[in-house]
């Protein structure tokens, strides 16, 4: 596994299609239970090299009821985004993660991944690619029925303050959702302590 995350560290696929430059981006352990699949690093995160070091980790960690300390330990948390870094600026938003990321790296990362008991699936870009078929016509329709994952899948909207407007449209997410979450995370994490 070691020698893996160095190999992804010093990826440069995408090199010429990053304005920024590349900095990978993800954290994960041989041990690591709960897998979370994001999106890509914000620019924040391209800055400091700390997935989800920004205000959609704080409401990440808000949904899941982790702490930076659990959140941060790899052994218990594997964090690896669809594309491992920032895409830069694009007209509503950051650009999608590069498609090049998860065809080079996330089968061989989830070889090597062999105790996950729960995966998280942020954001329809993730969702597309592990649910394919099973995947809803709609972001919403999929969360709405995040049930038809379970039990060891979730599904996510992005946590970014842009979603507010998409929360208070959608209240169920935080009554119905969220708790069950909570619960599944916190299953996960009292089982390895």
């Amino acid at each position: 596994m070691n020698k893996l995350l160095e190999e992804i560290r010093n990826c440069t696929i995408c090199l010429p299609h990053l304005e920024h430059g590349v900095n990978p981006v993800l954290a994960a352990h041989k041990k690591s239970r709960i897998a979370i699949v994001g999106q890509a690093p914000g620019s924040v995160v391209h800055q400091t090299g700390v997935p989800w070091d920004d205000k959609s980790g704080d409401r990440l960690r808000q949904w899941l009821g982790l702490g930076p300390q659990e959140f941060y330990a790899p052994e218990l948390v594997a964090l690896i985004p669809m594309g491992f870094c920032y895409p830069g600026k694009g007209k509503s938003g950051d650009l999608p993660p590069r498609k090049e990321c998860a065809a080079t790296w996330h089968d061989k990362l989830f070889k090597e991944l062999e105790t996950i008991e729960l995966t998280i699936l942020i954001g329809s870009y993730a969702q597309k690619h592990y649910l394919k078929k099973q995947q809803m016509a709609t972001l919403t329709e999929t969360v709405k029925n995040f049930r038809a994952y379970l039990p060891h899948t979730f599904v996510l909207p992005h946590p970014s303050p842009r979603n507010n407007i998409w929360m208070k449209k959608n209240p169920w997410f935080e009554s119905e959702l969220l708790p069950e979450l909570k619960k599944a995370v916190a299953f996960v994490v009292n089982a390895v302590r």
